[in-house]
């Protein structure tokens, strides 16, 4: 074995616990947040309780807060959407957990199927639908908290300011 190998200089990886930084309580980074997303979606006996299925309104429920973020479950029935809107300061990850879902954004679409994952900055706008013939179910993370989601035409201009989560 030559005495420069990678395994002699940099040890046993798992002889190296100490050096492994312990998952944090509270997400900070955007791959955080994504981790974060992606062991709820993993975890359904956390959330799949909890879905509800309207047909008059698109259904939300915030699912946990934490410093500075909050994590929303939304369900849509087929037909929902949310109109076109930004999430004014926030950035986040959106991630379908059930279903499919059409995220429309400066004249592309692109289907989302469950496990697919979309993270946005502060001012990216977009639209979410359900297109399919099944109901679908989504979870939102936002960084700060959503304060507010205003409303754009189809010429991207501010409509109003409601804070419901998509």
């Amino acid at each position: 074995m030559n005495s420069d190998s990678d395994l002699q200089i940099a040890g046993d990886i798992l002889a190296v616990q100490h050096l492994l930084q312990p998952a944090r309580e509270h997400p900070a980074t955007v791959a955080e947040f994504v981790g974060l997303a992606r062991s709820i979606a993993a975890d359904r006996a956390q959330w799949a309780h909890l879905v509800q299925y309207d047909t008059a309104t698109r259904w939300y429920h915030r699912l946990r807060t934490g410093p500075g973020y909050e994590v929303w479950l939304l369900s849509w029935v087929p037909g929902q959407g949310s109109g076109l809107h930004d999430h004014g300061l926030s950035c986040g990850v959106l991630s379908v957990l059930d279903g499919e879902l059409t995220e429309r954004s400066e004249g592309t679409s692109r289907a989302l199927a469950a496990g697919a994952q979309r993270v946005f900055a502060p001012g990216y706008v977009h639209e979410v639908v359900n297109d399919a013939l099944e109901p679908a179910v989504s979870l939102h993370i936002y960084y700060p908290g959503l304060t507010e989601m205003p409303m754009h035409s189809a010429q991207c201009s501010p409509a109003h300011r409601d804070v419901v989560p998509a």
